[in-house]
């Protein structure tokens, strides 16, 4: 079939690598077109799998965590004559020294804790997903249930179920509350 075809409703069918340019491209620029389709596709293939879906939330969870760390340093209730104890005898440039040490320590523990949690929420959520085919609810449900029990793992059989139920039913009300609000399809 032709694209000139005196069907009205007929759909032009091109060969590989003759299909119209878009205006103002010319035949030149069609490998660059083609390579620039190639990557794209790559990198769509790319941000769906499991592995790139974990590395990306275990790095925004620990950004989050330290951000976090470091505002709540910023309130950090600390008794001033026991400040004084500790550093009697330093320079203003020490102490400074001393406090954002203990800043980044801080920022460091609650980062890690953070992206520990992503990476393993959104892994977990990748796999059932992937493994069932559909996103909805229950993706999240059941990854914030396994998830909650993996972080209490290691504090007896009773915590492994009560983490994993609250972490179920957190993720089921963020899911509810701030991700699905698309209609349900109708039969």
């Amino acid at each position: 079939m032709s694209s000139g075809s005196n069907y009205p409703c007929a759909v032009p069918i091109y060969a590989k690598g003759k299909e119209p340019l878009p205006q103002g491209y010319t035949e030149e620029d069609r490998a660059v077109i083609e390579q620039t389709k190639k990557w794209e596709s790559f990198a769509g293939m790319a941000m769906e799998s499991c592995a790139v879906k974990t590395v990306l939330a275990g790095g925004a969870g620990f950004g989050i965590g330290a951000f976090f760390s470091l505002m709540s340093a910023s309130f950090a209730y600390e008794d001033p004559l026991l400040r004084q104890q500790t550093q009697a005898g330093m320079k203003t440039t020490q102490k400074a020294r001393e406090v954002f040490k203990e800043m980044g320590r801080g920022m460091w523990t609650s980062g890690k804790g953070f992206g520990k949690v992503g990476a393993l929420f959104a892994g977990i959520e990748c796999v059932i997903e992937s493994y069932r085919a559909k996103n909805d609810i229950y993706n999240s449900v059941a990854s914030g249930f396994v998830a909650g029990g993996v972080l209490a793992r290691n504090s007896g059989p009773k915590a492994v179920v009560g983490g994993g139920l609250a972490f179920a039913a957190f993720s089921a009300a963020i899911d509810l509350l701030f991700i699905r609000r698309e209609t349900p399809e109708e039969d």
